[in-house]
């Protein structure tokens, strides 16, 4: 087996439960070649990654990922090489606020629903500057309304369900437009949450490669049957990179282990390079 990677991670500066530095260390631990770490929203755990990740010898590469207005939810990808990860700070200062806004409708929509929580416990449970659903439903499993974050989301904080409220975004084309002007690389999270047929997500494969897309997420933990391959003979009808990462959470998403999600993934090297060609 040639050396593996893993593009899609996520630590304690959004909604991870470990420490950029940690996951360094586990993606290193776990015989990773290369670690991406993508907050949602943030860069603000990038400075600590590669410092770590120069300290112990493990290639980590600044990343982001946006979530952009689309229905269903859809995410942005974007990676950035050297400092130019820096550039792309105005933009999500301005999804901050906007999350910022959303956070407190969320918890009271909670409180209307019975559930004793407040947004001092809420940020108290992120840790970092991102407070995120996530960390309400942690703090919702804690006071034992629910069994588990999974149980948190599907009967109250998803989309449509109880608590939900809607945040501001980007549209695809203006998130993908802002990550090459600051110097990075988009790719398309996650497709097969989209719930496309393969002939809708070839259209609108088309109209994000005019906007300037040059990846997509063919290498994922939830991709099942034939997605992969269906995924990676989409990348080559559209030149753009098949990218791919477990979207690793730590405790909670307990049952996904960075590099090899659950047991069925493995992203190649070769990914990383042709980024690095772009």
């Amino acid at each position: 087996m040639g050396k593996r990677i893993d593009l899609h991670t996520h630590s304690t500066a959004s909604d991870g439960s470990v420490s950029p530095r940690e996951l360094v260390r586990h993606a290193k631990e776990s015989g990773l070649a290369a670690v991406a770490l993508t907050d949602h929203d943030t860069i603000d755990g990038i400075e600590e990654a590669l410092d770590e990740g120069n300290r112990i010898g493990i290639e980590v590469i600044a990343g982001v990922e946006t979530s952009v207005d689309f229905n269903p939810e859809m995410h942005i990808l974007g990676y950035f090489f050297g400092d130019t990860y820096k550039n792309i700070e105005p933009t999500l200062e301005k999804l901050k606020e906007n999350r910022a806004e959303r956070n407190p409708k969320m918890v009271e929509k909670l409180r209307s629903l019975g559930f004793d929580i407040s947004m001092e416990e809420v940020r108290a449970e992120a840790k970092g500057n991102i407070v995120a659903r996530p960390h309400m439903a942690s703090v919702l499993m804690k006071k034992g309304y629910v069994k588990s974050i999974q149980e948190a989301f599907e009967k109250y904080l998803a989309d449509g369900k109880p608590a939900f409220v809607k945040k501001d975004k980007l549209t695809p084309e203006e998130c993908i437009g802002a990550i090459i002007q600051a110097g990075g690389i988009p790719s398309l999270a996650h497709p097969i949450f989209l719930n496309l047929t393969l002939g809708n997500l070839d259209e609108l494969l088309a109209r994000l490669v005019k906007a300037g897309l040059k990846g997509i997420e063919a290498y994922y933990v939830e991709n099942k049957g034939d997605d992969t391959g269906n995924l990676l003979r989409l990348a080559i009808k559209h030149n753009i990179i098949p990218t791919g990462g477990s979207d690793f959470h730590g405790r909670f998403k307990p049952d996904i282990k960075i590099g090899e999600g659950r047991g069925n993934l493995s992203v190649p090297y070769e990914v990383l390079e042709r980024l690095k060609k772009v």
